[in-house]
């Protein structure tokens, strides 16, 4: 025990300070993402796809600038040389091409609140995915969220009068996508991960906007500057917090990542119902609270879990001094 150092099982105040700044920018981050439905609000008259196909071209351009800034094209070669790490590049790209398009709609169809849902309901569907596609084991707390998720589910399709589409749409892609980036791991860094994913989504932004043009439905041009300086903001939008994430993701553990995520949602509800004007009624109330409580149980069951795995990490380092 004589070779524990002073500080052994304390954070120093630069590691404090340094976990600070991580959880302001992942509070940076995801409050960015929570106000989308006001800036994709400001975006009108264009539509959904329009939007999708200016969101794609124009982050290429802003990550290329970075990228050029930087001098980092090196990297390039690893991903379209090889096929493999190209075609996990590509679906990920197609899958949050769908995400996207989904969520510009839903906010254009003034359906925020059920896409706020996806996002509660996406950490559920992460878990079940990772049970159905990966083999994973889940705990019981797990399961218990699960399964609420599954009867917060039926419940809602009974007070929609239908499947809550959008809601399952976003939660799904999303979680299809987090697959996809789990097997591409850390060979991509979230800026060239960003960039590779809208290189090859160019020939659907280029298709979408002849296709939008033949229809006389191209909106670029209406209300010049301000409208096109708003679709070319959406560079910077898509972007910025992506940078935040990953600023945060290095500095804080992840059990705070999870907990920070579900602000994303909660500022998309508040938007829909507080400065969109869309209703919520007691039944759909109900339905997020099964959500919410399902979230909870995640939130405990992971919390715990990374307790127990830290006691039995410093138990193991402790024997060995």
């Amino acid at each position: 025990m004589s070779g524990l150092s002073p500080g052994h099982g304390q954070v120093s105040p630069g590691q404090g300070q340094d976990t600070q700044r991580g959880a302001a920018y992942g509070a940076g981050a995801y409050a960015i993402w929570g106000v989308f439905p006001l800036y994709f609000r400001l975006l009108a008259p264009a539509g959904a796809w329009e939007i999708l196909a200016h969101r794609i071209l124009w982050t290429l351009l802003f990550c290329a600038a970075v990228l050029a800034v930087r001098r980092e094209f090196g990297w390039c070669r690893s991903v379209f040389a090889n096929p493999r790490m190209l075609a996990t590049v590509t679906v990920a790209g197609l899958l949050i091409a769908v995400n996207w398009v989904i969520y510009v709609s839903a906010v254009m169809a003034h359906h925020v609140t059920e896409a706020s849902l996806g996002y509660f309901l996406n950490p559920i569907v992460t878990v079940a995915i990772g049970v159905v596609v990966l083999r994973e084991r889940l705990r019981s707390l797990q399961w218990l969220a699960v399964g609420l998720g599954l009867a917060a589910g039926v419940y809602l399709t009974i007070d929609f009068g239908r499947p809550p589409w959008i809601a399952l749409g976003l939660a799904f892609s999303f979680a299809l996508y987090g697959l996809m980036k789990k097997r591409l791991g850390t060979s991509l860094g979230a800026f060239q991960s960003l960039t590779s994913e809208t290189a090859v989504l160019v020939p659907v932004a280029v298709g979408v906007l002849v296709w939008v043009g033949a229809r006389g439905e191209t909106t670029f041009t209406v209300d010049s500057p301000a409208h096109p300086l708003l679709l070319a903001s959406a560079g910077v939008v898509t972007a910025a917090p992506l940078l935040l994430f990953a600023a945060a993701a290095r500095r804080v553990p992840l059990v705070t990542i999870g907990l920070l995520q579900f602000v994303t949602p909660v500022l998309q509800l508040l938007c829909g119902v507080l400065l969109l004007g869309e209703t919520m009624g007691t039944s759909r109330w109900i339905g997020f609270g099964i959500v919410w409580t399902a979230l909870l149980v995640l939130t405990f069951d992971s919390i715990r879990s990374v307790r127990t795995r830290r006691r039995l990490a410093d138990a193991a380092e402790y024997s060995a001094l």
